[in-house]
């Protein structure tokens, strides 16, 4: 009996640690470390554009949420341009809109590079 009972309660510690998670973590990234082509997109996103792809500057949902969690519209996506990607590709970089409202001056820059499995917040 007394087997059954430490074995149910192991149970109900690995069931927490499973379904009650936290917010994500999410690492940095150096601006100097990003590959050439997202330090262009972050150029282009401090520089207002002019953007090469349609859905650039839209809303990002943030349906991963892995990101904090802020209202709808406070997030924008850009492309980060692939070379030989025969599409978009996978990697972007999302701003936050801050407290201005405008991602050109927010400073809060995330960069994915596995279109948006996992992000690293852009440090300068």
């Amino acid at each position: 009996m007394k087997q059954r009972v430490i074995s149910f309660c192991a149970l109900l510690v690995l069931a927490g640690a499973v379904f009650a998670r936290g917010p994500a973590r999410i690492d940095e990234i150096a601006v100097a470390a990003l590959p050439g082509e997202a330090q262009a997109t972050l150029a282009l996103i401090k520089a207002g554009g002019p953007f090469p792809y349609a859905q650039d500057d839209k809303a990002f949902g943030n349906r991963e949420k892995i990101l904090p969690s802020r209202q709808h519209g406070y997030y924008r996506e850009y492309t980060v341009n692939t070379p030989g990607a025969r599409d978009r590709g996978a990697r972007r970089i999302v701003a936050g809109t801050g407290a201005t409202g405008d991602a050109r001056a927010s400073g809060e820059y995330y960069y994915s590079d596995d279109h948006y499995n996992s992000f690293r917040r852009i440090r300068e």
